[in-house]
């Protein structure tokens, strides 16, 4: 199963493309694809340069990214790996 992720313009958030077109934050809203309707529907994202930047497909298991690329997907679905507190003095 496979689903279209980009950045949004406006922000760079993550986003995913729906069934009914539309572009959503939530990974749940994305459609699910198969075969030669995920290149279609690529494509045709890939059109949408006033909403979307660089769509592309991601695997998807259990509602989450998959595939060899599920690591790299999850960064950047819920954030930085690293942790946001500073050390001092170093």
């Amino acid at each position: 199963m496979k689903a279209i992720t980009a950045n949004r313009l406006t922000d760079g958030q993550v986003i995913y493309r729906t069934a009914d077109g539309e572009w959503s934050p939530e990974i749940d809203a994305a459609e699910r694809l198969d075969g030669e309707d995920a290149q279609t529907r690529l494509t045709l994202a890939e059109t949408e340069h006033a909403i979307a930047v660089g769509p592309y497909l991601i695997d998807l298991a259990d509602d989450q990214p998959g595939g060899q690329k599920w690591r790299r997907e999850t960064i950047r679905l819920t954030g930085p790996s690293a942790g946001t507190t500073r050390q001092t003095g170093v």
